[in-house]
């Protein structure tokens, strides 16, 4: 993951791979990388099926007003042709002025604009999915000490054995081990802190919502903001599993390690939210993604009162989901 330091940011940078924190996280410090630069850094972003090369080239050419400019690029798999070649010419020559964050899952298709992307000298940082349960342990030490907390293998092992492999948990269940002792974390503090309790995070709120849940999302949503969790990754975590579970309908029925390719996530990811669908119809999808929009704004622009902010989406929610009408 890149820091952010007083060298001037990347003027390219190809973030590779499928693991979705680690993605999230690289973007992130890349743009905060250029906003420390400049504080009145123009960011946009955009995803790579639905930006068109002209759209592209409007936004990397040099502009009469000056000032440093981000473009994130997202899912850059999906970039059509002419898209790819206006990227490319581009990184020949970028401007010193300007980010240009391209995200790509690191799979076969758009494998021409990750490769031309990486000749033209971009910076590439990993985001692949961790492989087998050394880098796991390895992940979750790591996130300790980068707050500084102190964590041996054997109790990263059985923070592991408690929360299960999906990286975003992970790092929650970090957060909130940080948040609710002095961040020396033994075995022990860990077989304490989980006994009796289901791990909660924002994608334990998220998952209970969608299913209709509301007593369950409740009680999760106030446990966690209880041991300090931060609302933000909470409303991502609704909107992530409203916009998964949206995207999953919307390819119908399918073998989940057939559409993992076409879709862009893991065939575990689209199996679950196939099963979250169920009682879901798109009337239901589009007034939850409202819901979810609404949250994230009032939890990302400094709403007075975020866990309730949170609390309403968690209704509004569970709402459509009843109001679309159940199969």
């Amino acid at each position: 993951m890149l820091g952010v330091n007083t060298a001037p940011p990347d003027p390219l940078l190809l973030v590779l791979g499928d693991e979705e924190l680690l993605a999230a996280r690289a973007i992130t410090a890349a743009v905060d990388a250029a906003r420390a630069a400049d504080p009145g850094a123009d960011v946009r972003e955009y995803e790579g099926g639905a930006i068109s090369a002209g759209e592209v080239a409007e936004m990397l050419s040099p502009s009469l007003f000056g000032g440093r400019r981000v473009l994130v690029i997202r899912s850059g798999q999906d970039a059509r042709k002419d898209l790819i070649a206006a990227l490319l010419a581009y990184a020949k020559s970028p401007d010193p002025e300007v980010t240009l964050i391209v995200a790509h899952l690191g799979g076969a298709k758009g494998k021409a604009l990750a490769d031309g992307l990486r000749s033209a000298g971009a910076t590439v940082v990993a985001a692949a999915k961790l492989k087998g349960d050394r880098e796991r342990i390895a992940f979750v030490r790591d996130e300790f000490r980068r707050h500084g907390g102190r964590c041996d293998e054997a109790s990263a092992s059985a923070l592991l054995a408690s929360v299960g492999n999906d990286l975003r948990e992970i790092a929650a269940a970090c957060s909130q081990l940080l948040a609710d002792t002095d961040g020396k974390i033994t075995e022990a503090v860990v077989a304490r802190y989980y006994k009796g309790r289901a791990e909660v995070s924002g994608f334990t709120v998220a998952d209970a919502a969608m299913i209709g849940d509301v007593p369950a999302a409740l009680e999760a949503l106030r446990w966690a903001l209880h041991v300090g969790v931060d609302p933000v990754p909470i409303a991502d975590a609704i909107a992530d599993g409203v916009r998964t579970v949206a995207k999953v309908a919307a390819a119908g029925r399918g073998n989940p390690y057939q559409l993992a390719s076409s879709l862009g996530m893991p065939a575990w990811k689209i199996q679950r939210a196939q099963e979250r669908s169920r009682g879901w119809t798109p009337e239901g999808l589009v007034d939850a993604m409202r819901a979810a929009a609404d949250c994230n704004a009032a939890v990302k622009g400094g709403a007075e009162d975020r866990g309730y902010a949170l609390e309403q989406a968690v209704f509004a929610v569970a709402a459509a989901r009843r109001g679309g009408g159940a199969r």
